[in-house]
């Protein structure tokens, strides 16, 4: 079983090496579609023996860095998923990019991404899952910026690696902390250790940062300038979901004083985005912001600590959200748009399976029963509501209003797509591959929820009241929306809808901030350009001032000053000079006087 635990992240990295090496577009598509295909079968594997293994990397003496495994029941339903994405995304990819030159590298960096975050998985040593962690961000910086010709591409892949590198500073400081303090850096032994409290703060702000939480959340929605097969690949089950998956791996450590923070950041990420979500102005961006939502979720149940919750509805999450990004592409090409909800439009009819994917997973991510996205939603709930601590109470209240926003714009995101009549483009039918991707995303969002009955997660029994109430919070966001739609409907059967009729004028004069994340991106720029300006003020004043005139020419002046009166001391006069001596010769004879006396 401990072959199946290697061969997990070693063969997806062999592939994505290799495809770097490669330009032959069959070439690059079976490497594309090898390594994620075998990755699923090991983890399919290994969820019958759950291998650990260990050998030692480096011995420091007192302590030692391990490549070492740990594929418990959890971790491994993180690895299926994570793999079952990947090569759907590869399928997808595939018909995508079928005119991109640059399938090849594309499709390498993939299967890297995909291996990266196998490892974060599957890591028990702190250093070792550090080379998941850092690889997955320069992956995502290469696939964001995959479209170099597109202007805000570059832009948008250098703001993802700037603000999660950020974060990640904290992140290898806080690890630092940690395996120093503890004796160990393997995730299984660390037991108490005496500076825990301050070491997890920096984890978590690390693992902000990668979860694209508040308030580090400004990276995600611009990294939709990316292809949608990257889009649907982090906010699905890789990058964005890491930062929740460490964050329960080291729920043991965690003092339970400092969870009430976790609940914070959850809480205003959650409701936070959903209204930014409800007001985004194009498809992509209401899924983007959904994710930042969501994975909000699974912090919440970390500060409840309920770590399998959080792993449930990262599986689930896992599904219907890949789902949704890559119905999206299929929507936006149908569509003939770029993606804003002004123009995007489509008739059920134009694309069956698009329309039925698109709203199976919108009912997923609203959490309508039976689906997957309900029994994990429950779950959070449910884990929040039996806590009886403080960060229970915010994360408990916070989801209930956060699930009536996602029911909200799940339903204005299906009205304004399905439901305005048709748009003019001609509409291609969609290649295989991607129908397949679609149909495989759509089944899994469906049969997720069994996950509850059957899957390795412990997490709580279903309350009836709870249920209840999720169903009336979901059933009353899209009650909200119905209402604004039918009163902005046509007046006269023209066939032509009206002018403005979105409901998301529900937000009132609120509405274009939320549109905007709150301005996240331009108060975002005033602090790194305030920053940058104090820290150019700062190395100026040291440099110029104190270096500069101070150090360099303050000695220079000093040693000419001294060289001066030197010189004015060796002009004056034999008179002078007798009088100096005259005087010197006294105050050694007192000097000496004095001594003798005192002696």
């Amino acid at each position: 079983m401990t072959a199946f635990a290697w061969l997990l992240i070693a063969v997806p990295a062999a592939a994505g090496l290799a495809g770097l090496l490669v330009r032959h577009r069959a070439a690059a598509a079976a490497l594309a579609y090898a390594g994620p295909a075998a990755a699923l079968a090991c983890a399919v594997g290994a969820a019958f023996g759950n291998p650990r293994t260990a050998y030692t990397l480096a011995d420091f003496g007192t302590i030692t860095v391990d490549a070492a495994l740990d594929l418990s029941p959890g971790a491994c339903a993180v690895a299926v998923a994570t793999a079952a994405v990947s090569f759907l995304v590869q399928l997808y990819s595939a018909a995508y990019l079928r005119d991109d030159p640059r399938y090849a590298p594309f499709a390498a960096q993939v299967n890297l991404f995909c291996a990266a975050m196998l490892l974060v998985v599957a890591a028990d040593d702190l250093v070792f899952l550090l080379i998941g962690w850092e690889v997955m961000g320069a992956c995502s910086y290469l696939l964001i910026a995959h479209y170099a010709k597109l202007p805000q591409a570059p832009g948008a892949a250098a703001k993802a690696f700037l603000v999660t590198r950020f974060g990640d500073v904290a992140f290898v400081l806080g690890v630092m902390l940690l395996g120093i303090s503890a004796g160990t850096f393997r995730i299984g032994e660390l037991g108490e250790a005496p500076a825990a409290g301050a070491a997890v703060l920096l984890i978590l702000f690390g693992c902000i940062g990668k979860s694209a939480q508040f308030p580090l959340q400004v990276w995600l929605p611009p990294a939709m300038a990316g292809p949608t097969p990257v889009s649907a690949l982090i906010h699905a089950a890789t990058m964005v979901a890491a930062g929740a998956y460490v964050l329960t791996r080291l729920l043991p450590v965690w003092p339970p004083g400092l969870l009430l923070v976790v609940a914070v950041v959850a809480a205003v990420t959650m409701v936070g985005a959903g209204l930014c979500a409800l007001a985004a102005r194009d498809v992509k961006g209401v899924l983007a912001w959904s994710t930042v939502s969501q994975v909000g979720f699974m912090f919440a149940a970390v500060a409840v600590a309920a770590g399998d919750a959080a792993l449930f509805h990262l599986v689930s999450h896992a599904a219907f959200k890949g789902l949704l990004f890559l119905t999206a592409g299929v929507v936006i090409a149908l569509a003939g748009t770029d993606g804003s909800l002004a123009v995007t439009r489509l008739r059920p009819g134009d694309s069956r399976p698009a329309f039925w994917a698109m709203t199976i997973g919108l009912a997923a991510m609203a959490g309508l029963p039976p689906l997957g996205g309900f029994y994990s939603k429950e779950a959070v709930l449910s884990a929040a509501y039996e806590a009886g601590t403080p960060a229970g109470v915010v994360v408990f209240w916070a989801g209930v209003g956060a699930s009536i926003l996602t029911a909200a714009y799940a339903a204005r995101l299906w009205l304004l797509v399905f439901w305005r009549g048709r748009g003019p483009a001609a509409r291609p039918a969609v290649p295989r591959a991607e129908s397949f991707s679609l149909w495989a995303l759509t089944i899994a969002t469906v049969g997720v929820g069994a996950v509850y009955y059957l899957g390795p997660f412990s997490v709580p029994a279903l309350h009836l009241d709870l249920m209840a109430l999720l169903l009336l919070a979901t059933l009353g966001g899209f009650a909200v929306i119905a209402d604004s739609w039918w009163r902005d409907r046509p007046r006269r059967r023209t066939g032509e809808a009206a002018p403005d009729r979105d409901p998301a004028r529900v937000l009132g004069r609120a509405r274009d901030a939320f549109a905007e994340g709150l301005y996240g991106e331009r108060l975002a720029a005033k602090v790194a350009r305030g920053g940058a300006a104090a820290a150019s003020a700062a190395a100026t004043a040291l440099d110029v001032r104190l270096v500069d005139r101070g150090a360099v020419e303050g000695s220079a002046r000093a040693t000419l000053a001294a060289a001066e009166e030197t010189a004015a001391g060796h002009r004056g006069g034999l008179v002078r000079y007798l009088r100096l001596s005259a005087a010197g010769t006294l105050v050694v004879a007192v000097v000496a006087i004095g001594v003798n006396v005192w002696w």
